[in-house]
C-alpha cells in the first residue's frame, strides 16, 4: 500500500453486505482502504474499490484469531489509520444446547475477541495522536435475549455495551466512537447462520447500503449511536420496556426453527 495524502480506513467483514457498503463509501469519500473477511470474495471486492479510486490493500483472514487481527494490523505497515469500520461478524441459528461448542465459540471470537483486540490496537495508536474514528457494528439484537440465537445476541449486547463504555473513556480526546445498531439485513447473515427456514431469515429485511449509509454519516458526525430504520427505532424502544421473558418469547416466534413455514 502506497503512502498517498488520503486517510487510511480500515474495514472488516467488507467482502459483502453491510461492510462491503461501508468499504465503498469510504471509498467514495476519499479514504484509501485496508479491508478484510475470512473470504476469497475479499480480493474480488478489493478490485471494485480500486475503480472508486482508492488504493486497496485485502487482507483474507479469520479475525476471530489473535493471529489474524495482528495480520491486519501488520498490513497497514505502520500507517496511520484515520478510520475503523469494525464490522466483521457473524450469527448462528438453532438451539444452544444442539450447537457445536466450536461453532458456538467462533460466533463469540468474531464478535467480540478479535473486534476488541483489533480496537484496542488501532485505538492506542489513535490516542497516541489524539485523532480517529471508530465505528463499530452494534445490532437492535443486543436489546433483546436471542432465544435460538442466544450466543449471537448475547454478543451484540456485549458490543452495544462496550461501544459506549469507550466512547466515554475516550471523551476528552479527539477519538469518536460510533455504534451502528441495524434490525435484520439483507445479507448472508441467515445463510451462514442457518436460519434460511426461520420467520426471520425469511422475511423482508433492510438495504445494507442504506443501513452502512447511516452508520457512516454518524460516524463522520461523531454520534455516539445511531439505530438503522424508524421500525428498527421503535423495537428498541418497545425493548426497553418489555420484560425480559417476554422479548425471548417475541424472539422464539422470529428464530424458531421452521419458523418461517408456518
Amino acid at each position: 500500500m502506497s503512502d498517498t495524502a488520503k486517510p487510511l480506513a480500515i474495514v472488516t467483514g467488507a467482502s459483502s453486505g453491510i461492510g462491503y457498503e461501508l468499504a465503498k463509501l469510504c471509498a467514495q469519500n476519499g479514504y484509501d482502504l485496508l479491508i478484510a473477511a475470512d473470504q476469497a470474495a475479499i480480493h474480488e471486492a478489493a478490485e471494485e474499490f480500486r475503480t472508486l479510486g482508492a488504493d486497496v490493500e485485502a487482507v483474507e483472514t479469520d479475525l476471530a484469531t489473535l493471529e489474524g487481527v495482528d495480520k491486519l494490523y501488520a498490513a497497514a505497515k505502520g500507517r496511520s489509520v484515520a478510520a475503523l469500520l469494525a464490522n466483521a461478524g457473524h450469527g448462528l441459528g438453532h438451539a444452544f444446547l444442539d450447537q457445536d461448542f466450536r461453532d458456538a465459540r467462533h460466533v463469540i471470537d468474531t464478535n467480540i475477541t478479535g473486534t476488541l483486540y483489533l480496537i484496542q490496537n488501532v485505538g492506542r495508536d489513535m490516542r497516541a495522536r489524539n485523532e480517529g474514528r471508530i465505528l463499530i457494528t452494534g445490532s437492535i439484537a443486543g436489546f433483546m435475549p436471542g432465544t435460538f440465537q442466544a450466543v449471537y445476541n448475547g454478543t451484540k449486547a456485549f458490543i452495544d455495551s462496550f461501544s459506549f463504555a469507550l466512547r466515554n473513556e475516550l471523551k476528552d480526546t479527539n477519538i469518536t466512537v460510533t455504534c451502528l445498531m441495524p434490525g435484520a439485513t439483507e445479507t448472508e447473515f441467515f445463510e451462514r447462520a442457518g436460519m434460511e427456514d426461520t420467520k426471520v431469515g425469511q422475511d423482508k429485511k433492510d438495504d445494507p447500503a442504506f443501513v452502512a449509509k447511516v452508520g457512516f454519516d454518524a460516524m463522520l458526525n461523531g454520534e455516539g449511536d445511531v439505530v438503522s430504520g424508524w421500525k428498527n427505532k421503535f423495537t428498541t424502544i418497545l425493548a426497553n420496556v418489555t420484560p425480559a421473558g417476554m422479548l425471548a418469547e417475541q424472539h422464539r416466534k422470529m428464530a424458531e426453527p421452521g419458523s418461517g413455514k408456518r
